[in-house]
């Protein structure tokens, strides 16, 4: 089943040629069908790009999804035309008395400020207290789960001696979790960050799991009681060359950057890197729309609780 989102929506294009099936506003109102409404809320500067991955995505399932983008109201997008987020983009305030099915919260490149000083961690506050009452399934990625983690549970982001960059082997915690169901023993997952959060202050929490974990990256999945929250730290809706356009973005900076692991062939940025982590990425979302989402919501969503 297709995704619906924004007629004109850049994605729409991109999505079309990778044939992920599209539908657009206008075909979508003539169906007698309830989509799953999932929220977007896109907190990455390149907002076209991470609009795009996570629409892959989340169109790439059975079920019929329409999708909402959402941007912070306190934070002037500096990479993102004021014209595509009036077309295509709401706000806090115009959505707070609705209900979705599912949210996803982005990650952002903000993880060298303590949560406090981040210009709209008030915002995101109010948005993720929300979403206890009107979410009935909200899934974190990388700073916005460390976010996530610290605003519900009072868990803290560590800082890591060197950046933690490259394609990392993962394994999974908890066998029996619906989230991983169909994964490989061993599967890849993109990582990009300064920070991380420790398994030992994860343990201390009764409320929440962990569920996959890597030996180099550290935990990568964490769930509370059926799956109302989950957080993910990595970012597997990578495309195959966002690493490469990171390291060269920090490279031309001047930045101290490493090489990503395990991602160039014979570690040689001269040559393309394959994606080694496309499958379980879109199995990790096919099972969170459906056994996290689709499987327990209601129907009417007025009733979420």
């Amino acid at each position: 089943m297709p995704i619906k989102i924004p007629n004109e929506l850049p994605a729409a294009k991109t999505l079309a040629e990778e044939n992920i099936f599209v539908m657009s506003e206008t075909r979508a109102v003539s169906q007698d069908i309830r989509p799953l409404k999932i929220l977007l809320l896109n907190l990455m500067p390149t907002k076209v790009v991470t609009e795009t991955q996570f629409s892959r995505l989340l169109g790439n399932t059975p079920l019929q999804v329409e999708l909402t983008l959402m941007h912070t109201k306190s934070h002037q997008s500096k990479n993102t035309s004021e014209e595509h987020l009036l077309a295509f983009y709401t706000t806090f305030d115009q959505i707070k008395d609705q209900n979705f099915d599912g949210m996803v919260i982005t990650g952002a490149p903000v993880e060298h400020l303590p949560f406090e000083e981040v210009e709209y961690w008030d915002e995101l506050c109010q948005i993720m207290e929300w979403s206890l009452t009107h979410v009935h399934s909200t899934f974190h990625i990388c700073w916005g789960a460390q976010a996530g983690l610290y605003y519900h549970f009072g868990i803290q982001k560590r800082q890591l001696d060197r950046k933690l960059f490259g394609i990392f082997p993962h394994c999974a915690d908890y066998k029996q979790s619906m989230l991983f169901r169909g994964f490989d023993d061993v599967f890849m997952v993109p990582h990009s960050r300064h920070t991380t959060v420790d398994r030992a202050d994860i343990e201390k929490i009764p409320e929440v799991k962990i569920l996959a974990s890597s030996d180099e990256a550290g935990v990568f999945a964490i769930s509370t009681r059926k799956g109302r929250q989950i957080f993910i730290t990595g970012h597997p809706e990578y495309d195959a060359d966002t690493l490469n356009k990171e390291y060269l973005r920090d490279l031309a900076a001047g930045k101290p950057i490493d090489l990503p692991k395990n991602y160039f062939p014979q570690d040689d940025p001269s040559q393309t890197p394959p994606a080694t982590w496309r499958s379980s990425a879109n199995l990790l979302y096919s099972n969170w729309l459906n056994y996290f989402v689709y499987q327990t919501t209601p129907f009417h969503l007025e009733q979420l609780k």
